[in-house]
């Protein structure tokens, strides 16, 4: 198992972005979001389990999940957003550590959204490194990028840590309230420091 570093922040801190800098810089990433979305995508290997628990509706004209309904359904029904956390959650942590198994590269980024919030990938990373903008711009960018209200993406906000609280529990932040050229000098700065680290594990 590479020397491993939990990827987190709050929604539409920019995880994604920062993932795909550390790939570029020759660091496996792997990315528990993209996971989940190729379980329930057409043929994927939760939707059978997804539809006998929350039955057709829930299953797009595609054939994938249908997420916005999916997504209304479990923000407002705690009991159903834990019978969909039971089908993805064991799936997506041991397609995680299946692939972080088997990466090769010299250290590796496990993007996990809720990784503070849960504990469950503990074991499996060696340092936190939070992604961090401020709240507005977290609301911004998540309307523009998944076409939901101001109150949804504050209602998700209000279900993850405290941004406080997420800072505090970092052993790395990573800015991102400026560009993408910012962003960049931030993850060589620190590829170099992950490259040590693992060389010295």
């Amino acid at each position: 198992m590479p020397y491993c570093i939990g990827l987190t922040g709050g929604i539409g801190s920019g995880k994604s972005s920062a993932a795909e800098i550390f790939r570029e810089l020759g660091a496996a990433v792997v990315d528990t979001d993209a996971i989940a979305h190729e379980l329930t995508r057409p043929g994927g290997a939760a939707l059978s389990e997804i539809r006998s628990q929350f039955g057709a509706d829930f299953i797009a004209a595609d054939g994938g999940l249908d997420r916005p309904r999916m997504r209304r359904l479990v923000f407002n029904d705690p009991a159903s957003k834990k019978k969909l956390e039971a089908i993805l959650h064991p799936r997506i942590r041991a397609e995680s550590a299946a692939r972080l198994a088997a990466a090769s590269e010299p250290y590796a980024i496990i993007a996990v959204p809720l990784l503070l919030e849960t504990g469950a990938y503990a074991e499996l990373t060696d340092r936190v490194l939070v992604v961090d903008c401020a709240e507005e711009l977290q609301v911004a960018r998540t309307m523009r990028r998944s076409a939901i209200t101001a109150d949804e993406v504050r209602a998700i906000m209000a279900a993850q840590l405290p941004r406080s609280e997420r800072l505090a529990r970092a052993d790395d932040v990573f800015h991102n309230d400026a560009d993408m050229a910012s962003l960049r000098r931030q993850a060589e700065a620190l590829h170099i420091k992950y490259l040590a680290l693992a060389g010295s594990r």
